[in-house]
């Protein structure tokens, strides 16, 4: 089974940064379409760069386009993936990603479209769904503006009405993500409004997962899985529910329907140099003949010393999401976490959110003002004993089997990461899982390790 966590690639706030330094990178997102750059329609405000010209087009009085891409080239090297029990375990391969878009600005309208070209090299057995869809539509969607809608006032009343395909990043992305990092991003085919007033927004959506194809221009959306919720944002605070329908769901070996709710709840912020991000998640509904219930915790504390050398950030995280509790009987309590994001706990993330108590302590530093690097540690427990182990995705990758120990392993992780200009990034990281007693005691159990090299030009 194949691992869908990366390096990523640090993303600016939405707004254009004027005080910027020369080195720093300019202010971009990873769904491209939260960008406004209606700021640099004065050419005076514009810092100077070369692709200037390209993030605001004047076509008439009020309408405009912007131009952007990525190219981004990844190798990844593994030795024992899942420990040994991998198709593959000893691989090596290349992805190429090239991902361009345009966005044509119109008074209260909008047209956003973004092909995707991806393509993979020497992935073994052969190449999966994330790894390469070759040329297809990663988006294509028209906004229709109403009210206060992008006019940038925090106390407006605006709704902005939106249709087509759409990647969808919602809080810090435990449910519903872009997946980013594998080399195809995930996409989604519907409907979405999205409403602010006096500085709350709320999302509403209903939408269809995009499957990627091997051949070019074949992407669909799922005839099996479909998305829909809404999601508050205000103030710190994070409020949403989230349904969920799959026809052809499995849990623990069996196959059927599953219709689960989640409701949720998140606070965080930043105060002093502490940092701060907590959530909780309930689910319930059914699966075939059982009742679900089930529920996730995540906490993440940190602090950033500004005056030391470096300005190390320390974090430390800790998450408890449930797994079964007794097997064959009439309620599922398997966690799913939906659409996360491909990095879950880290750039190599063998295990997903499902039936896990993780702790993770981290320290990233700024070696330059143009190099960082971080440090982390993760432990890993199964929350209970009789249900096993998942992939991000929420494969089953570890039957429980006749095991009785928790621990699943502990892991370390090293990155590197130098913006040697605005546009082009330059990142490495090299992780170590080492099996605990869960892993021995159900099949194969050598060390983990990954390497990983990727270069990525943004404009």
């Amino acid at each position: 089974m194949r691992k869908l966590a990366l390096v990523g690639l640090v993303v600016a706030s939405p707004a254009f940064a004027q005080d910027r330094e020369p080195w720093q990178p300019p202010t971009l997102t990873t769904t491209r379409y939260d960008e406004d750059w209606s700021t640099m329609a004065d050419p005076a405000d514009r810092p100077g760069r070369w692709s200037d010209d390209l993030k605001y087009i004047p076509i008439t009085d009020d309408a405009y386009a912007t131009v952007a891409a990525e190219i981004r080239i990844r190798n990844e090297s593994y030795r024992n993936n899942l420990w040994g029990g991998a198709a593959a375990p000893d691989d090596g391969y290349q992805w190429v990603r090239f991902v361009p878009s345009v966005d044509l600005h119109a008074g209260r309208l909008r047209a956003f479209v973004q092909p995707i070209a991806a393509y993979a090299i020497g992935v073994a057995p052969s190449a999966s769904p994330i790894d390469q869809t070759r040329v297809d539509m990663l988006q294509a969607f028209a906004d229709l503006r109403l009210g206060d809608a992008g006019t940038g006032s925090p106390d407006g009343v605006g709704v902005t009405l939106r249709a087509g395909r759409q990647m969808i990043s919602l809080g810090t992305e435990r449910l519903v993500g872009t997946r980013y990092g594998p080399n195809v991003p995930l996409a989604f085919d519907g409907v979405r409004a999205l409403a602010s007033l006096n500085g709350a927004t709320l999302s509403l959506f209903a939408v269809r997962p995009v499957q990627p194809r091997p051949s070019s221009f074949d992407d669909r959306p799922s005839r099996t899985k479909t998305l829909w919720g809404a999601y508050l944002t205000r103030q710190g605070l994070d409020l949403y529910y989230l349904g969920y329908h799959n026809t052809q769901a499995r849990f623990g070996g069996v196959a059927g329907d599953e219709l689960r709710h989640s409701v949720g709840a998140r606070w965080f912020g930043s105060r002093e140099g502490w940092h701060w991000n907590a959530e909780g998640i309930y689910q319930f509904g059914r699966f075939t003949n059982q009742t679900i219930s089930a529920w996730s915790v995540g906490t993440e504390l940190g602090h950033a010393f500004q005056d030391l050398p470096g300005a190390p950030d320390t974090t430390l995280r800790f998450n408890v999401v449930s797994g079964d509790r007794h097997r064959g009987d009439t309620q599922l309590n398997t966690f799913n976490a939906l659409f996360p994001k491909g990095k879950y706990f880290g750039e190599l993330s063998p295990v997903g959110p499902s039936n896990i108590v993780s702790l993770n302590p981290r320290v990233a530093v700024s070696v330059t003002k143009t190099v960082s690097a971080s440090l982390a540690g993760m432990a890993y427990w199964r929350f209970s004993r009789a249900d096993g182990i998942y992939d991000i995705p929420g494969n089953l990758i570890r039957a429980p089997g006749t095991a009785t120990s928790r621990f699943i392993g502990r892991e370390v992780e090293a990155t590197l990461a130098w913006q040697t200009t605005p546009d082009l990034e330059l990142s490495t990281s090299v992780s170590l899982f080492g099996p605990g007693g869960f892993i021995r005691q159900t099949g194969p159990a050598r060390t983990i390790a990954m390497l990983g090299l990727e270069a990525n030009f943004r404009f």
